[in-house]
C-alpha cells in the first residue's frame, strides 16, 4: 500500500505551525515568512520557482524529498486560501498562480464543496467534505502506486496523526517563538512511540525531526 507522508512542515520552538490572523496579504498570519525562511533559501525551493541558485546542505537535502514518489496531496482549506465559510468567490484558485507546484490531484478538505478546478501542469483541486479516512481512500485511488502527501495546515496534519494515518513525518523546528497561532502537537501525547525518530540540526539553527513508521 502507498505511504502517507508529510514533508517540510515548519513549527516554532513553542509548537505553532501557523501564525494568527491569516489574510490574503499575510498567508502565514502574524508569523510572516519566519517559519519558512529556511525553506526559501534552499536550492529545492529555487528550482520549484524556476530559478537558479539556492543553498545546498542538510536543509536542501530534506526539502528536496518533498516531491519524489507523490501521486496525490491532501490539504486543508486554509492552506488553499484565506476564505472562511461558504465560497463567495470561486474565482480564487489558490496562492500559487496558474501552474501550482503539485502537478497531481489535490484534495482540499472543506465543509463547503465546490466544483473541481483544473490548473496547468496537471494539478486538479478537488473540494471534499470527508473524514481523514474517507479522503485518504480517494487520494490513494487517484495516486495509484504512488504515495499521498498531507500538505497542511496544522489542523489537517494533526487530524491525520491523531487517526494514526501518517507513515512519514518531517518537521522543521525553527528557532523562533510565535506565542500564538495554530499549534501542531496538541492532543498527540505519546506520538513518538509510534515512530522511529531521527534529528539533525543545521548551522542556521533549524532542527529537522523525521518520524518514520517502523
Amino acid at each position: 500500500m502507498s505511504r502517507v507522508r508529510v514533508h517540510n512542515f515548519s513549527v516554532s520552538l513553542d509548537g505553532f505551525a501557523a501564525g494568527e490572523g491569516q489574510t490574503l496579504e499575510a498567508p502565514f498570519g502574524h508569523a510572516g515568512t519566519r517559519l519558512v525562511e529556511w525553506f526559501f533559501r534552499t536550492r529545492a525551493f529555487h528550482e520549484m520557482q524556476g530559478r537558479a541558485g539556492g543553498d545546498g546542505g542538510v536543509d536542501d537535502a530534506l526539502a528536496s524529498a518533498w516531491g519524489a514518489g507523490i501521486g496525490a496531496e491532501i490539504m486543508g482549506r486554509n492552506k488553499f486560501g484565506p476564505q472562511r465559510g461558504p465560497w463567495t468567490d470561486e474565482e480564487w484558485k489558490g496562492w500559487w498562480g496558474e501552474n501550482p507546484p503539485f502537478h497531481t490531484p489535490v484534495f482540499v478538505l472543506t465543509h463547503h464543496p465546490r466544483p473541481s478546478l483544473e490548473m496547468e501542469g496537471g494539478t486538479v483541486f478537488h473540494f471534499v467534505d470527508a473524514s481523514p479516512q474517507e479522503v485518504l481512500k480517494q487520494a490513494r485511488e487517484a495516486a495509484g502506486d504512488l504515495d499521498v502527501r498531507i500538505g497542511g495546515g496544522p489542523t489537517t496534519v494533526r487530524q491525520f496523526l491523531a487517526e494514526d494515518l501518517v507513515d512519514h513525518l518531517h518537521v522543521a523546528v525553527v528557532p523562533i517563538v510565535l506565542g500564538r497561532g495554530e499549534r501542531l502537537w496538541d492532543g498527540l501525547e505519546g506520538l513518538e512511540q509510534r515512530f522511529r525518530v531521527e534529528s539533525v540540526t543545521t548551522p542556521g539553527g533549524t532542527t529537522h525531526l523525521t518520524f518514520t513508521r517502523p
